[in-house]
């Protein structure tokens, strides 16, 4: 993080570190595979196994079975970041023109409903707004993701043990997120949100009430010490995921240089330096360390063309979400929800888990 600790605002960075649970027999897997990973990588100590008692030392649950903690994890607050990046821009000389729109974009040119700017270099760098854009809709979509904030509980975060800032997720394939504030509340999110259709960002995606309920739900079974925390607030927002969950970066083939980055798939706060890094080179016509990754480089699978990538997306969503409320339950899915789970890995789509 070092150019989030270069920023003399208070963004709240806290380099905690990060903790992946299992809360779920089914979770287990996921685990395991984080360690093997690091392990075939050479870098076995940026994934270090717990067991159930080395886990209740960071944070205790009844329902942690065990869990991979990430050392190098940190988290910020988004918002702060964002606001101090564009201090920062202001004040290096950038012009920054916000709520307009832009058009069209192609041929050194990017228009707006209220005129047009020359630009031999273009770069796309809107997340989940760039979904239903031509070039990239096959490759993304849009699901929700929702969170719910507590109030400041300290004394209870006291009582689990809850105090080293580790960011927390669990091994769910629709994840729960949760992490600490400054000021001790909990803010826990879930990525079981709606699916979007043909990139269009709608209410669906800010008042899914379902989805926020879910995020509160994970928040009382996966930290039940934290029963008495009164919710104060709970919002939500779209992400763009990607067919294999990673980001990608690419010039647009024929359009003059139009570069994008896009993909994030709810990891876009970290990546989102290194994706710099990439679409900076690009447009400077660089071919470097950057512009040889394989996130610039790679083979990009397809997702089905519309209506299909959103009739099947909420089929596979649902039969996903009836796996994992099974496993938490401690039952078998019915046959069924685990055939509709495993069928994106048919294609090569790491969407589902089963």
């Amino acid at each position: 993080m070092p150019a989030v600790r270069a920023l003399d605002d208070d963004v709240w960075l806290r380099e905690g570190g990060m903790l992946m649970v299992s809360a779920a027999p089914g979770q287990d897997a996921a685990i395991e595979h984080a360690v093997a990973a690091a392990a075939a990588a050479g870098v076995p100590e940026q994934a270090l196994p717990l067991d159930a008692d080395a886990v209740a030392q960071r944070v205790r649950s009844p329902v942690f079975r065990r869990g991979v903690f990430f050392p190098d994890g940190a988290t910020v607050q988004p918002a702060r970041l964002v606001r101090a990046l564009r201090r920062r821009a202001i004040a290096a000389g950038v012009e920054l023109y916000e709520r307009s729109p832009a058009t069209r974009f192609a041929d050194g040119e990017v228009s707006t409903a209220r005129g047009r700017v020359g630009a031999p270099e273009i770069v796309v760098a809107i997340n989940a707004a760039a979904t239903g854009w031509r070039p990239v809709a096959r490759h993304v979509t849009n699901f929700g993701s929702y969170v719910v904030l507590t109030e400041p509980v300290p004394e209870l975060l006291d009582e689990i043990g809850w105090t080293g800032g580790e960011a927390i997720v669990d091994a769910r394939m629709f994840l729960h997120y949760f992490r600490t504030t400054n000021d001790g509340r909990v803010l826990m999110g879930s990525g079981s949100g709606p699916i979007g259709y043909r990139g269009t960002l709608d209410e669906r995606f800010t008042r899914d009430r379902a989805t926020a309920a879910r995020a509160e739900h994970g928040l009382r079974r996966l930290l039940p010490g934290l029963a008495a925390a009164r919710v104060e607030r709970a919002w939500g927002g779209p992400i763009d995921v990607s067919a294999d969950h990673l980001p990608f970066f690419k010039t647009v083939p024929g359009k003059g240089r139009v570069h994008y980055g896009v993909g994030y798939s709810g990891h876009g706060v970290g990546p989102s330096w290194l994706g710099g890094q990439i679409l900076a080179s690009l447009a400077l016509g660089r071919d470097d360390e950057w512009t040889s990754l394989p996130l610039a480089t790679r083979r990009l699978s397809s997702l089905p063309p519309e209506p299909l990538k959103r009739l099947g997306g909420g089929l596979v969503r649902s039969a996903i979400m009836a796996c994992e409320q099974a496993e938490e339950d401690g039952r078998r899915a019915p046959f069924a929800a685990r055939l509709g789970a495993a069928l994106p890995r048919l294609f090569r789509m790491e969407i589902g888990t089963r």
